[in-house]
């Protein structure tokens, strides 16, 4: 089984992901943390986020398995992350990766903003999750003070509103909700309630298709 989730940053969708993955028993990709390594990788070789020739060469020589998600998860890379997955050619070179991922029994549950559109179109459960962007700007600035980080909760607004508008307006793979994803507004949802809707909708999706 394949479940693509989908939103914008700061929606909820990663969390969703590692506990649907646990509650089914299948292997997690968190794929903005691929892009965002490519955005560290450049930011510690002085480069530019739009560097295009230095992001694929980036990509190419990636291990996840070495990835820091502390250090990954802050909020100089995450606006580095969403320059860097606007270019087409890093787009590119990643899509294998994570396709081959998704691919391999017994399979996957993965998150971004284009799994169901893009890198899953045929999986078989699609999550489009969402939040007002002042739900979405709350959370993150009580991550980062979690982690010990100072955060202006205003400075965190105005880049989930840089982000929002880049990601949807992008060329390459914009962030909508594919077709066939179910929506999930988790804007007055705990983690609790979020996850039990989510396996409402991986439930009866099974259930209409038939349990694989």
């Amino acid at each position: 089984m394949i479940i693509a989730i989908d939103g914008p940053a700061a929606s909820g969708k990663g969390t969703l992901g590692k506990k649907l993955a646990a509650h089914y028993g299948l292997r997690h990709l968190d794929t903005g943390l691929l892009y965002r390594a490519v955005a560290k990788t450049l930011i510690d070789a002085g480069k530019q986020p739009s560097d295009k020739a230095a992001a694929v060469a980036a990509a190419k020589a990636l291990d996840p398995a070495r990835f820091d998600e502390a250090a990954l998860k802050g909020p100089a890379v995450g606006e580095a992350a969403s320059v860097v997955s606007a270019i087409p050619e890093l787009r590119a070179e990643l899509v294998a990766f994570q396709r081959d991922f998704a691919a391999k029994p017994p399979g996957a549950v993965l998150d971004g903003r284009d799994i169901g559109t893009v890198i899953c179109p045929d999986a078989d459960v699609k999550i489009f999750v969402t939040a007002s962007p002042e739900v979405r700007a709350r959370r993150r600035a009580l991550e980062y003070r979690a982690a010990g980080k100072a955060v202006d909760e205003a400075a965190v607004l105005a880049d989930i509103h840089r982000r929002d508008e880049r990601d949807t307006t992008r060329a390459a793979a914009p962030l909508k909700q594919a077709a066939d994803a179910h929506l999930l507004d988790t804007t007055h949802l705990d983690i609790d309630a979020a996850i039990r809707a989510a396996i409402d909708i991986v439930e009866a999706t099974r259930a209409g298709r038939g349990r694989d």
